[in-house]
């Protein structure tokens, strides 16, 4: 294989990473806001409670799939 077939197949394989990592934010959100649902269906009171903390962890999920983001973009370059 020639250098530039090289370049090529790593392009391909460094986007396709990045797809896969971002599997990891999706499932966590999808996990963190069904959980906040089921608490807020058990205990109705604790709703403005667990929205808070809902939108936390979201954030903080987000910041992961951002990182990921700029680590391809800096792979990538």
């Amino acid at each position: 294989m020639d250098i530039i077939t090289l370049a090529e197949v790593a392009g391909n394989i460094s986007i396709l990473g990045y797809g896969l990592a971002a599997l990891g934010p999706g499932i966590g959100l999808g996990i963190v806001v069904g959980k906040a649902l089921e608490g807020t269906a058990r205990q109705p009171e604790v709703a403005g409670r667990l929205q808070t903390l809902m939108l936390i962890g979201a954030a903080l999920i987000e910041l992961l799939g951002l990182l990921g983001f700029v680590a391809f973009v800096m792979v990538a370059l």
